[in-house]
């Protein structure tokens, strides 16, 4: 799966999405997609991290207390 890929899915869940609305005002669009892109995110590299945090936290570029924190926060420890 290549970046380009990544980038359509969620335009195009967006898309969608704004569509649903049927012209209603959305609200907090920043934060939902944060939260509902970072959660499959931290699952997917905590599975091939082997649950290792120190690793994980290296492969994304956040300091392990911070990855320890947005896992409490997904409910994923």
């Amino acid at each position: 799966m290549s970046k380009q890929h990544i980038e359509d899915c969620v335009r195009e869940s967006l898309q969608d999405y704004f569509h649903d609305l049927g012209g209603e005002s959305p609200d907090g669009v920043y934060a939902m997609v944060l939260r509902l892109v970072e959660k499959p995110m931290l699952e997917v590299v905590m599975q091939q991290a082997e649950n290792n945090q120190s690793r994980a936290a290296e492969w994304l570029g956040l300091n392990r207390n911070t990855l320890r924190k947005k896992l409490v926060e997904h409910q994923l420890l």
